[in-house]
């Protein structure tokens, strides 16, 4: 059986596509690269803002139409999660849906199609689906216990539950085995790992058992920690284990007490600054990066101003925003006092350009210096023009997917390290040549 898999969404929803890869895997199906080679289509959707759910809908959709005599197309993950009887409704093309982290259950549907004229109707030559990336996520744990008000991830996927330490060990072994350079850690919230086995503050010891198991891998990477959550003890190990990629990233959603009050988040700002303040004073190179929503219902103009405010104070390396995205069974949705989405625009706009102007201030501050660069693929076409022999990486500071690259002159393949002199700064990107030719 041939599969090809549409995979939406956070590094999580990566996580489990290749989780579902793996099962169809050891049953001996086959990953295809091209929709029209497969026999099973399967959309792994995202449903947790507005914009997700729509680009869920139209992959579905692309799908669909494009369907052939004796496809299968299969619906899993969050938006199938939260709606499939919908989904088996309105779009007759679905053939089945499927939860979150139902990797055994698609496993099964495959198999018992297995055998079926079907494959044999689709006699069209393989090609192997795109190789390996230098990085991989490792998905440590799922579901949240946090009680915002504006987020339904704890109604698709159900309390905080961590993955067995034992069972990451093992996943990283094998990614290592692969040559996979960098391992992201992502959950929803990370630095909760460990708590439903009874650990406490499972995440250092976490990282400490992966720096032990995997030697190999030069890069363990730390995202989604909770503001509250980022302990004297993890900051210390993340300081202390070379493996352990000075970078955090701590949503912090607002700068506004008021308004993280109202979202149900850590509001003392106090705290936050002691936060920042003890992990620049511990990890001095450190590249933060938060994530923050625009807009929340009631959200005055001096909120607003608060928020920008934090943002120049804190400086952080990298920052993500959302416009706020009224989720059906939240709080937050049901609140009256919805800001206009021309004002949101603006709010957003502002904050973005704030943003931009210090990531480029803190970007200059490496022109001169040199960083190690993991090479991930040929540049983009027009980055740097004129010049043939390029590559693209990232350093330490930039995670995979959401951060600035490193654009260098030279020669280099992808998965391979190599030492960058940085010799100019872009609002998001380093420009740099190589340093150990």
């Amino acid at each position: 059986m041939r599969y090809h898999i549409v995979t939406l969404g956070c590094p999580k929803n990566v996580v489990d596509s290749e989780r579902i890869e793996r099962v169809l895997g050891e049953a001996r199906h086959r990953a295809v690269a091209r929709p029209s080679q497969a026999d099973l289509l399967i959309v792994n959707t995202c449903g947790f803002i507005d914009a997700a759910t729509e680009e869920s809908l139209a992959a579905i959709l692309r799908l669909a139409s494009r369907k052939q005599r004796g496809q299968r197309l299969l619906v899993t993950g969050c938006l199938s999660q939260l709606h499939a009887d919908e989904l088996l409704r309105d779009l007759p093309e679905v053939d089945a849906v499927f939860g979150v982290e139902r990797w055994e259950e698609i496993a099964a549907y495959a198999a018992a199609l297995d055998g079926e004229a079907a494959a044999a109707a689709l006699d069209i030559p393989e090609t192997s689906p795109s190789a390996p990336r230098p990085s991989a996520y490792l998905k440590i744990a799922d579901g949240c216990d946090a009680p915002c008000t504006f987020c339904i991830i704890p109604a698709i996927k159900g309390p905080a539950h961590s993955a067995p330490p034992d069972q990451l060990v093992a996943e990283a072994r094998l990614l290592a085995a692969q040559g996979v350079q960098e391992l992201v850690l992502v959950a929803q919230d990370s630095t909760a790992y460990g708590r439903d086995l009874g650990q406490g503050d499972g995440l250092p010891q976490l990282l400490e058992r992966l720096a032990q198991a995997v030697p190999e891998v030069p890069w363990l990477r730390v995202m989604y920690a909770y503001p509250g959550h980022v302990s004297k003890r993890l900051t210390r190990i993340m300081a202390s284990l070379p493996q352990v990629c000075h970078y955090l990233d701590i949503p912090l959603q607002h700068g506004s007490p008021s308004v993280l009050r109202r979202m149900r988040r850590p509001s003392s700002l106090r705290r936050v600054r002691e936060m920042f303040e003890t992990l620049r004073e511990a990890m001095p190179d450190i590249a933060l990066r938060t994530t923050f929503i625009v807009g929340y219902p009631g959200e005055t103009e001096e909120e607003f101003e608060e928020l920008l405010a934090l943002v120049r104070e804190l400086r952080f390396d990298h920052v993500g925003a959302f416009t706020f995205s009224a989720q059906a069974g939240t709080p937050a949705a049901r609140q009256r006092d919805q800001v206009t989405e021309r004002v949101k625009r603006r709010r957003y706009r502002r904050l973005m350009e704030t943003a931009q102007e210090i990531s480029l201030q803190r970007n200059r501050e490496w022109v001169g210096r040199e960083l190690q660069v993991l090479v991930e693929s040929k540049p983009p076409r027009g980055r740097l023009p004129g010049d043939e022999a390029l590559f693209v990486g990232r350093s330490f500071r930039d995670g995979p997917e959401v951060d600035g690259l490193v654009l260098c002159s030279g020669r280099a393949e992808p998965g391979t390290w190599r030492r960058v002199r940085v010799t100019q700064a872009l609002p998001y990107d380093l420009v740099g040549v190589a340093a150990d030719a």
